[in-house]
C-alpha cells in the first residue's frame, strides 16, 4: 500500500509517499481503507520531533513512521473476535497512540471506532474525533458548562474552538473567541458572540471576565487567566506550549485556593464521546468547519 513515511524528526521535508507492507488486523481489530484523514497540532510534535514526543516516540528517530491520528474509511476486514463492525462499515475514530492514519490502509481496536451517520462525509468524519472530544470534556466534563454563562474560547478559529462554539450554543451560552484576525470572519460567520483579534487586544487585560474559559492556546501565565475568571469561575486548557502547561500544572492548586478560581488541565479521552456527537450531527446541531481539502 501507498503511505506518506518520514524516518527522521524535521519539517514537512521529511514526508515522503512511500510503498509499505498492508497490515493485518489482530483478532480485536478491523482494516480500514482509509478515505480521509485530518492533520492535528499532535501530528505536527511527532513531526518535528519535540522533547515530549521524542520520550514517546523515539529519542533519535521516530519508532512510529506514519503519523495521523483522526481517520474515516470503509471497514475492509475484522479480526476473529470484533462484534461492532463488519465489512462495509464506514467508521471514524481518533488512533493516538497507534497513529498509521497517512496510509491506504490502517488497522484500528473496534473500541477506538464509531459508524458514521448517515449524511456525514469521509472529510467531515475525519475532521471530528480528537478535537471534538476536547471540546466536549473541556467544556461539559471538567468545565462543568450551566446555562446561559460567558464563556470564552482562546484559539477559537481550530477545530476545538469551533466544536466548541456549538456546544456552548447548545447551553445558551455568550460566546467570545479569541484568535488572528484573518480567523475573525469565519468565527463571526458561524455564531461567535464577540471576536477578538490577540494581536491587538489581551482579553485578560480588558476588564471583561467570564463564567468559563476553555483554552486551546496555553499562551498566557495562571494568573493572568485567573484575572480573567469572575468568582468561582473555571479555566479549562486542552493543550498549548509545554512550559506554561507544567507550570500550570505546578501553580493551579495555589491559585484555586487563594483567588477561587478553578483552573484545570483536561487530559483528552480518545472517542469517548462520539456516540453524542452521532446524535448531535443527525439533529443537525453540530458540523465540522473544514479549512481545506488536499
Amino acid at each position: 500500500m501507498k503511505a506518506i513515511v518520514y524516518h527522521e524528526y524535521g519539517s514537512a521535508d521529511v514526508l515522503a509517499p512511500q510503498e509499505v507492507e498492508t497490515p493485518s488486523p489482530k483478532d480485536n481489530e478491523v482494516l480500514i481503507n482509509v478515505r480521509a484523514v485530518s492533520i492535528n497540532d499532535w501530528d505536527l510534535a511527532l513531526l518535528n520531533g519535540d522533547f515530549i514526543n521524542r520520550m514517546m516516540s523515539g529519542l533519535k528517530r521516530p519508532k512510529k513512521t506514519i503519523v495521523g491520528s483522526d481517520i474515516a474509511g470503509i471497514v475492509v476486514a475484522t479480526g476473529k473476535d470484533v462484534t461492532q463492525f463488519s465489512k462495509g462499515d464506514r467508521v471514524y475514530g481518533d488512533l493516538s497512540g497507534r497513529w498509521g492514519g497517512l496510509a491506504e490502509y490502517v488497522c484500528a481496536p473496534e473500541t477506538s471506532l464509531a459508524i458514521m451517520p448517515e449524511r456525514m462525509s469521509f472529510e467531515e468524519a475525519a475532521a471530528i474525533p480528537q478535537a471534538a472530544m476536547l471540546a466536549i470534556q473541556g467544556l461539559i466534563d471538567v468545565g462543568e458548562i450551566k446555562q446561559n454563562q460567558k464563556i470564552l474560547i482562546n484559539g477559537a478559529g481550530g477545530g476545538v474552538g469551533t466544536f466548541g462554539l456549538q456546544i456552548a450554543k447548545l447551553f445558551g451560552a455568550e460566546v467570545t473567541g479569541v484568535d488572528a484576525a484573518e480567523k475573525l470572519p469565519m468565527m463571526k460567520s458561524i455564531g461567535f458572540d464577540h471576536v477578538i483579534n490577540y494581536r491587538t487586544t489581551d482579553f485578560t487585560r480588558t476588564g471583561e471576565t467570564y463564567d468559563l474559559i476553555l483554552d486551546a492556546k496555553t499562551n498566557r501565565s495562571v494568573f493572568a487567566y485567573a484575572r480573567a475568571l469572575k468568582p468561582h469561575g473555571t479555566y479549562a486548557t486542552v493543550g498549548g506550549e509545554i512550559p506554561r502547561l507544567l507550570k500550570m500544572l505546578l501553580l493551579s492548586p495555589l491559585v484555586s485556593l487563594v483567588h477561587q478560581r478553578r483552573m484545570k488541565i483536561v487530559a483528552l479521552k480518545p472517542n469517548k464521546d462520539l456516540a453524542y456527537v452521532n446524535q448531535l450531527y443527525s439533529e443537525g446541531k453540530f458540523r465540522p468547519v473544514i479549512d481545506q481539502v488536499f
